[in-house]
């Protein structure tokens, strides 16, 4: 399958930049490895359609001739010549495209505490898609820590489906999170949604300068110790959701050639002003750039397709809506910047790398990642360090290396079929 414009992902960004490119005639291909579009802010389920605008773009995209929507699919690892190979239920395709739009997203950030491996703790950011996705909450007790936003977006989809939410953990100091709160005037879209959530939740308690410091519990978790200042608390619970904001998959990027660069202490693609990449014919949007938001997400997608449709003219009437969602992005990331309390969470047995199941005393007595994982096989499992490495960055200051193809588990004839391409 060849496209004028291919585009990796369909969330906020991915399915603005196909709209913008569509409106103009381009044949746009979409892959995103959900089963529904709607990537995580807008993720759908067997009880949850899309909504209002969300609704109203997946409509115009439909009811466009020119896109091909690919759900359910991954990119398995780059091809020569502009080209991808891509994995479905259904088998192997070859994509090549004339321009690529990497809208690729944000996955959680976790840290290793005693007890994070238990049936029960998810991130936030799960727990909502596992609600969404039709997974029963009615009844239960829910702890939702960690930090920024999405615990208050996590809570809210919690008790919606009748969850009783027993306490709201942010490892923020209250100084910096009124702070925030007040900078929202400049967002009115924002403030609306942040003040619905604080009445819905107003009975819920909320800590600020508080951390989860171990799950407790047998076959799973059924406890939850919370340090406060110099106490610590005990909360009764039937589920944790505990994760420390977002990090920019800038995997697939990096794979490609693409440069990178530090967005608020983690690696995101690197991007000039038309969101274009250090590779000529691949840019960049979204999260994976630097995590900012729906709304900073969306207008970098209609950035992205300007540009790659050679519309530079479009693209710079897009940069001052861009600029003040950039500046709450800011705001943002100095609200919530990472207490370094919780890089001393673990226990020597707790464990690091939840895929090859090594311990933390293990990866901690290296001196860099590359060493850790030749010796322990730490980032060497089937998610290859999306979760462990990014635990080291922040833990020990390694910096990761990227990864290498395939750049998600595939079948062994799609390898084949690669190997043919080659």
């Amino acid at each position: 399958m060849k496209f004028d414009i291919l585009i990796i992902g369909a969330g906020p960004a991915g399915l603005n930049a196909a709209r913008t490119a569509a409106q103009a005639g381009a044949s746009i291909g979409i892959v995103d490895d959900n089963a529904l579009p709607g990537g995580q802010i807008w993720r759908q389920g067997p009880e949850h359609r899309a909504a209002g605008p969300a609704r109203a773009l997946l409509d115009a995209l439909a009811a466009r001739a020119n896109v091909t929507l690919l759900s359910g699919k991954r990119i398995v690892q780059a091809l020569p010549g502009q080209q991808l190979l891509a994995e479905g239920a259904d088998g192997a395709l070859t994509l090549a495209y004339g321009k690529l739009i990497v809208a690729a997203g944000a996955r959680e950030r976790f840290l290793p505490y005693p007890g994070w491996t238990l049936p029960g703790v998810t991130g936030a950011g799960g727990l909502q898609a596992l609600i969404k996705g039709g997974m029963p909450v009615r009844g239960e007790r829910i702890v939702v820590a960690g930090s920024g936003p999405l615990l208050w977006a996590a809570a809210a989809t919690a008790r919606e489906h009748g969850a009783t939410i027993a306490a709201l953990v942010e490892q923020a100091p209250p100084p910096a999170v009124r702070r925030f709160a007040a900078g929202l005037v400049h967002t009115p879209a924002k403030l609306a949604q942040a003040l619905r959530m604080r009445f819905d939740l107003r009975a819920t308690p909320y800590w600020c300068d508080a951390y989860v410091t171990e799950a407790i519990g047998a076959s799973r978790v059924t406890q939850v110790r919370v340090r406060r200042g110099s106490d610590e608390t005990l909360v009764d619970c039937d589920r944790l959701a505990c994760a420390y904001g977002l990090v920019p998959n800038m995997g697939l990027g990096a794979a490609l050639g693409c440069g990178l660069e530090p967005r608020a202490g983690s690696p995101a693609i690197a991007v000039n002003e038309f969101q274009q990449t250090s590779v000529e014919s691949i840019y960049a949007a979204g999260e994976c750039t630097g995590v900012g938001g729906m709304e900073l997400a969306a207008v970098e997608g209609r950035i992205a397709a300007h540009a790659a449709l050679g519309d530079n003219a479009g693209a710079q009437r897009l940069f001052t809506e861009r600029k003040r969602y950039r500046r709450f992005a800011e705001r943002l990331h100095e609200a919530f910047d990472l207490n370094p309390a919780l890089r001393t969470l673990s226990q020597p047995d707790t464990v690091f790398c939840r895929c090859e199941d090594v311990a933390w005393r293990d990866v901690a007595g290296h001196a860099s990642w590359r060493d850790a994982k030749l010796q322990t096989r730490c980032g060497m499992g089937p998610c290859q360090g999306k979760i462990c490495g990014e635990a080291a960055a922040f833990c020990f200051g390694w910096p990761q290396n990227g990864q290498r193809p395939p750049f998600s588990p595939a079948r062994i004839d799609t390898l084949l079929q690669a190997e043919s391409a080659e």
